[in-house]
């Protein structure tokens, strides 16, 4: 479990990170931005795919299925509504709703244990502090709100899919998709406009936001959530908050009050308490099924 609690732990750090180096890419049109980051973590990841060996698997229709819907709501969707929270109300409003990722993956995991879901209240309360108790109006609530139902989408959506297709794969077939669905969102809100030729920073801000934030988040994430459970792994959402206050430290943008050094370690205590729950005992084997007494045992491969 360890290599899970520091995959876990590393992705939402570094997905916390986009929000201060999201200054340097602030002036280039959204979407058309959007689209050129996945186009080139999709162009990585396939590279990635194809150097270690891995096939490309034939998919099923339901497997293109939930891909589709994985890349619409957890990527196109998701970046659409935190840009319009955040237009209508600042960033505070949709981290604040998005600090309560945690309990609603804690639920989602079936029957969570009462500490696990006690650490997901902690780590929700400490992401909420974090991020400043965010106000706004109701547009930017419901734009909020559609946001956190597409960070929820990234994960359930991807648990069928990862046995057979393996992290790195739904990374790339992910981000692949979302390319055009966020060209088309480019096109329709910014025209013509929604490309141009980025500056030296510019440049810098979409590399980092493609190869770390993406890449590495992506497929560090995707690799925990099978070995720890979508009610685990969503205790380290928390960390995304504490990720943006780092970042914002250590670029010099601002300097964490007494409330955001609080936060953040309500979300680390938060952290430790749910990873103590016990997890739940897998049904008993009944008579005749593989691993029961005189049942007949079966080879399971498992390929990545």
């Amino acid at each position: 479990m360890s290599n899970g609690v520091v995959g876990a732990a590393c992705a939402m750090f570094l997905v916390g990170t986009l929000a201060g180096v999201s200054g340097l890419v602030k002036d280039y049109p959204v979407y058309g931005g959007q689209a050129v980051r996945y186009l080139v973590a999709a162009v990585v990841l396939l590279a990635m795919v194809r150097a270690t060996g891995q096939r490309f698997v034939r998919l099923t229709p339901r497997e293109w299925a939930l891909l589709g819907a994985l890349s619409f709501t957890g990527l196109a969707l998701f970046n659409v509504c935190v840009t319009e929270s955040a237009r209508a109300a600042g960033p505070a409003l949709v981290g604040t709703v998005l600090g309560a990722v945690p309990l609603a993956l804690a639920l989602a995991g079936g029957r969570p244990a009462p500490r696990l879901l006690a650490g997901a209240g902690v780590v929700v309360a400490g992401a909420t502090l974090a991020t400043g108790l965010g106000s706004g109006n109701l547009t930017g609530l419901l734009w909020a709100l559609g946001a956190f139902a597409g960070e929820i989408a990234f994960s359930l959506l991807a648990i069928p899919l990862l046995p057979r297709l393996g992290a790195m794969r739904v990374s790339a077939y992910s981000t692949a998709l979302a390319v055009p669905m966020l060209a088309t969102i480019g096109l329709v809100t910014e025209g013509s406009g929604m490309l141009r030729a980025p500056s030296l920073a510019e440049a810098a801000g979409f590399a980092y936001l493609a190869l770390v934030v993406t890449v590495v988040a992506f497929f560090l994430w995707y690799s925990a959530l099978p070995r720890l459970g979508p009610g685990r792994a969503g205790l380290f959402a928390g960390l995304i908050p504490v990720g943006a206050i780092a970042t914002g430290a250590v670029l010099g943008i601002a300097t964490p009050s007494g409330y955001d050094l609080l936060g953040a370690g309500l979300v680390v205590g938060g952290i430790v308490i749910g990873l103590t729950a016990r997890r739940p005992a897998p049904p008993a084997a009944s008579p005749g099924s593989p691993g029961s007494p005189g049942s007949t045992p079966r080879v399971v491969t498992e390929r990545t």
